[in-house]
């Protein structure tokens, strides 16, 4: 039973789909005509889009606004020094960094001469640090 009344429903559906796609296909005239006329009258209240306007310019620190009239000209001249403005700060990062490595690989090599001095100055014999029971001798020397 609901079965039939599926296809009856999909039945009417085709139907209608297909006379409103023959209506749609040929509006009247009148019908054509007020669409014209409700589209010019929404063209005619559109608001203008607004246009974006770009002047060049170049802000440098303490002198303030340079604008420059020919493309070619002292603008290009800036735009490298621009580009090289964006290197600064990854140079010093790399620079830095290098400043860090090296710092903390002198800063381990130094830590490797302390212990170096410390058992070469101490009363102990080298074979003793070689030897596997080292661990028993100190504790009993505690």
């Amino acid at each position: 039973m609901s079965h039939d009344l599926e296809t009856r429903e999909i039945r009417f559906a085709h139907r209608v789909r297909l006379a409103l796609d023959e209506a749609s296909d040929s509006p009247s005239p009148n019908i054509a005509a007020r669409l014209a006329a409700a589209r010019q009258e929404a063209l005619a209240r559109k608001k203008p889009e607004p246009v974006a306007v770009v002047q060049p310019a170049l802000v440098l620190a303490g002198v303030g606004a340079m604008q420059s009239p020919e493309i070619g000209g002292p603008r290009r001249a800036f735009d490298k020094l621009g580009r090289l403005g964006l290197l600064w700060p990854l140079a010093a990062l790399v620079i830095g960094l290098a400043g860090i490595a090296y710092w903390e690989h002198q800063q381990h090599i130094q830590d490797l001469a302390d212990i170096d001095a410390a058992v070469l100055s101490d009363e102990l014999p080298l074979s003793a640090y070689a030897d596997h029971g080292f661990n028993a001798y100190v504790k009993r020397a505690q």
